[in-house]
């Protein structure tokens, strides 16, 4: 690798350092913890429906099952999400966006998609050639 490219990846996780900080600043503002925001992302955000199972959310937050339980808990008791058996397959949970959860992402996400407009170049290369 050349000397621009460590440059350039070393800009990166610096950059990407920051965001990841910027984040939880936004997460906590908004009177949730950084995890908590990141399971409402990743079941709004999830391809194709409005809901996710446990195993989807926890290979999302590359975090255990048991881990994944405990923080839908919380979010529970917070009102943020609902848990549902599937009529499918009783055996599958699924994990649903309360509208008090709705907004409350949606809000946090909005805060998050202006500070990445503003790193939309460093995040568009790490490597130069």
């Amino acid at each position: 690798m050349s000397k621009a490219q460590f440059t350039a990846l070393s800009d990166f996780r610096s950059h990407l350092a920051g965001f990841l900080r910027f984040s939880e600043r936004a997460s906590r503002a908004a009177g949730i913890m950084p995890t908590q925001y990141l399971l409402l992302l990743h079941v709004r955000g999830f391809p194709g429906r409005d809901w996710a199972t446990v195993g989807e959310l926890a290979e999302r937050l590359q975090s255990s099952p048991h881990g994944t339980t405990a923080l839908i808990g919380r979010c529970a008791r917070l009102k943020l999400v609902d848990k549902r058996r599937s009529a499918g397959d009783a055996r599958r949970v699924e994990i649903h966006l309360t509208a008090r959860g709705q907004r409350l992402v949606e809000r946090i996400a909005e805060r998050h998609r202006e500070e990445l407009q503003s790193l939309r170049e460093v995040f568009r290369v790490a490597y130069v050639n």
